[in-house]
């Protein structure tokens, strides 16, 4: 045997129980993302060299580290689950980057008590993170003592050891790529893209040209200014410099978390950039219409209020560096606990996002150091602070991208609430009479998160666009909004009555009684519609003749599933659970979704029915710490059940949290993207193998999203006991038309007649052998189609929220008998248009 495959002891850093690393509540050491190894459950609290070698990596947490031993293994230990959150508040470093160690040498202390109440679990990782250097693992079992032999590493052959040895500091390159994202990488994309960088230990690079940005800075990769269909390419130096550049690389390729639509095409949600017209520098024009840019569509009769922005006093000179430099990182501490208070945690909103993506912004090194190095020039943390916020905003004002432009407001948004908690300056929230339309030259973001709707009704800026962050928020509230519009809005007095179209992208800031009257007539109008819906929500939706049809909704976290009940839904008919995946590092604990989902069986009651959809994803839409191989087309590879298929232990997990919800209501759960009778066949037999573990039932269905299952619905109905249309997915793949295309989406209509005739079939099979099928796609919450789904056969409409009341008004309108003639019409007819044709003449 030679010297190199003789076997490398590894000793124990901590004294506690030993736990086998797939049962770690975190699937990037479960599923050995990170590498091989143990965990150990501690009962003490100083981590010792498990091996003598070099300390190549201390995060800056101090929650974890990494050894390089003489041989070239690398060995990660990383204290707790999710303590990286803790910001090094517990641990103690007792060694530096780039300091020799000798095996027993106290690496760090951390407080045992302190993050057993703050950490998720105190479970530590001892992983070998070049497993390419590595032919075998043997680990001890049971309770170990600090010192005492814990791993037992066989190393790989010599050239296989010479070659990991080799990789250990190396430089990599990429493929050029070509952007995908419409927008290129601007604030989201970027910082997706910076958060799956900083995970790796290399120096990482995005090359354009001859230009560059570090790619682990939010800020920098948006100054890079990139734009759709040019060319870039990554370059990265370091232990893992070619790990990165693949797993990055394919990142970008797939749009940086981007939806499909938004990555590859221009918004249809959010009108295209348009420059405002030049501001007035007098007053009210005489007819007293200011125009700008329509942000926020809808119309408000509303008192105006003017808001202007505080200014911080601060001075230049500051104290001694170090001390300066750490107000400015207890005062990003608290801006960051501020905006984390106002983000929940289960949305997947707009609102989320964005202030997700202030978090991220923060972080940014670029934007620290900047800071940093103004203190170490004498200057005040404030002051320090200021400019260097400030210099990023002119950076990205001055680029010739409007969407980029108006990132520039995100910077200042995070910049003034950071500075305000260095100067002292004390912010509250905004308080807004009751019936106001704001008048502001900005609205930062989080001042528009916060807005009350009960009270606004709506607003108008002289700066921002129909891009900006303020404009998307907006949109996702309903409050009807302007931006760009002209200056003199500024000088209208307070508690002028105006009415703002944002719709138009009008404000009228002197209306006449008959103007008042007419905006006030219309609001009547839609307000007397909308109540009268309102007002039988609560009541079943039952035909004129007699037949029922259950309305539920389409919900994402519990308070939507109690707002859901509030509007008259009778219950949930998909449950995304994606929402508990995503915008995050690690994948959640079972416990932790077990809770997600008991939660909203509690907001519907025992009566209603739930239906939770199991994990949705997909190369189209991948998660940052599941990683997927990359596929040319991955709408037909690796998606949906097929994810879970592959990953059984993490369909298994969450099947399990899924049935902990099952003694509090009519329990259903569904299997995305079922395409074959097999494919729901295996994903049954793991949710029957989580139902012995549970001791807890529920119904298993189907959703029916490819032309393939629709065509075996009579086969699969007799395994599954319900079946869901997914209609955006089924129209796509019945067409072959991707619904994000530029040139395509306005053709993928799911009232196409093949699409309604894979619906038809759908509905054949599983009426033969006596199965409900729902709608949960698009098409459930168009009341245009009400009539034909009915027709069609379909039992259930699970549609958005703001749509039950509608839905179920357009179920009362009709007799059962009359949709079945109109689908029988409908289904001999060739082209979409015929089909809209017909069902608007039915509805005037």
């Amino acid at each position: 045997m030679s010297a190199t495959s003789l076997p490398f002891e590894i000793a124990a850093p901590l004294a506690g129980l030993i736990v086998p690393l797939d049962l770690v509540p975190d699937p990037v050491f479960a599923q050995k993302i990170v590498g091989d190894g143990i965990s150990i459950d501690p009962t003490s609290g100083d981590l010792l060299a498990p091996m003598a070698g070099e300390v190549v990596q201390l995060h800056g947490a101090h929650h974890a580290l990494t050894l390089r031993a003489d041989n070239g293994v690398e060995l990660l230990i990383h204290v707790g689950i999710d303590t990286v959150m803790l910001r090094g508040e517990g641990f103690m470093p007792l060694v530096r980057v780039g300091e020799r160690v000798e095996r027993g040498q106290p690496l760090l202390r951390f407080d045992v008590d302190a993050l057993a109440a703050q950490a998720r679990s105190l479970l530590t990782q001892i992983v070998v993170a070049n497993m390419d250097a590595v032919a075998a693992i043997e680990c001890c079992r049971g309770v170990v003592a600090a010192g005492a032999p814990l791993m037992r590493i066989t190393l790989a052959a010599p050239a296989a050891a010479h070659a990991a040895a080799a990789s250990v500091s190396e430089s990599a390159s990429g493929d050029a790529i070509v952007l995908p994202n419409a927008q290129g990488l601007h604030a989201r994309p970027a910082a997706v893209l910076a958060a799956a960088a900083k995970r790796y230990k290399s120096e990482i690079r995005l090359v354009r040209g001859a230009d560059e940005a570090n790619a682990k800075s939010v800020v920098a990769l948006m100054g890079l200014a990139t734009r759709q269909g040019q060319d870039v390419h990554l370059a990265a130096t370091g232990p893992d410099a070619a790990e990165a550049v693949a797993a990055l690389t394919r990142l970008i390729v797939q749009g940086c978390g981007e939806a499909a639509d938004a990555a590859h095409a221009p918004s249809v949600a959010a009108p295209a950039p348009v420059a405002a017209p030049p501001a007035a520098a007098a007053a009210v024009p005489d007819d007293g219409q200011l125009r700008g840019v329509s942000a926020a569509p809808g119309l408000a009769v509303g008192s105006v209020v003017q808001l202007r922005e505080l200014a911080i006093e601060v001075h230049e000179q500051g104290e001694n560096p170090a001390r300066e430099r750490g107000r400015i990182e207890a005062a990003i501490h608290e801006a960051r606990a501020q905006i984390e208070s106002l983000i929940d945690p289960h949305a997947k909103t707009a609102r989320a996002e964005i202030l997700a993506a202030h978090v991220e912004l923060l972080d940014d090194p670029d934007l620290l150091d900047q800071a940093i190095a103004g203190t170490s020039r004498g200057q005040s943390a404030a002051w320090a602070w200021r400019e260097a916020y400030n210099g990023f905003a002119r950076r990205l004002e001055g680029l010739d991208n409007a969407l980029l432009r108006e990132r520039a407001s995100d910077i200042r948004d995070i910049g003034r609430r950071v500075l305000a908690l260095l100067a002292g300056v004390q912010t509250s929230r905004l308080d807004i009479p009751a019936g106001s339309i704001l008048i502001a030259e900005e609205l930062s973001p989080s001042e528009t998160a916060q807005l009350d709707r009960s009270k606004v009704l709506g607003f108008a800026t002289t700066g921002g666009g129909a891009t900006s962050h303020v404009a998307i928020l907006a949109r996702s509230l309903g409050i009807p909004a302007v931006c760009g519009i002209a200056e003199a809005a500024l000088e209208i007095p307070e508690g002028t009555r105006v009415v703002l179209d944002g719709t138009r992208g009008l404000l009228h800031g002197n209306p006449s009684a008959e103007d008042l009257a007419a905006a006030r007539a219309r609001l009547a109008r839609q307000a007397a519609r909308r109540a009268e819906e309102a007002s039988g929500a609560g009541a079943p939706a039952v035909t004129r003749d007699g037949h029922r049809i259950e309305v539920v909704a389409n919900v994402t976290n519990a308070a939507e599933a109690a707002d859901a009940v509030q509007h008259g839904a009778e219950g949930v008919g998909l449950l995304r659970s994606e929402f508990l995946f995503e915008d995050r590092d690690s994948a959640p604990t079972e416990a932790e979704q077990a809770a997600a989902y008991e939660a909203v069986a509690h907001a519907l009651g025992r009566e209603r029915t739930l239906v939770i959809r199991t994990l949705d994803v997909g190369g189209d839409k991948p998660l940052a710490y599941l990683p997927l191989p990359r596929e040319d087309n991955p709408f037909l590879g690796l998606r949906g059940i097929r994810v879970g298929l592959d990953r059984p232990e993490m369909l298994r997990a969450q099947l399990r949290a899924i049935l902990r919800a099952a003694p509090h209501g009519k329990l259903h759960i569904m299997f995305p993207m079922i395409a074959s009778v097999d494919e729901f066949i295996a994903a049954k037999a793991i949710a029957l193998e989580a139902m012995t573990e549970t001791g807890q039932q529920a119904k298993v269905g189907a959703m029916i999203e490819v032309p393939s299952a629709a065509l075996l619905a009579d086969v699969i109905a007799r395994e599954a006991d319900f079946f869901s249309i997914g209609s955006n997915d089924l129209t796509q793949y019945t067409l072959a038309m991707d619904r994000g295309h530029p040139k395509l989406a306005r053709q993928a209509d799911a009232l196409h007649p093949a699409v309604l005739k894979m619906m038809a079939l759908t509905v054949e099979g599983a009426h033969r052998h006596g199965r409900w099928v729902g709608v949960c796609g698009g098409i459930a919450s168009d009341t245009l189609a009400v009539p034909l789904l009915i027709g069609l056969g379909v039992d259930e409409l699970s549609v958005s929220v703001p749509a039950i009341a509608a839905v179920k008004a357009a179920v009362k309108r009709v007799a059962r008998s009359d949709c079945e003639a109109l689908a029988r019409e409908v289904l001999a007819m060739g082209t979409a248009q015929e089909v809209r044709a017909r069902l608007s003449a039915l509805a005037e």
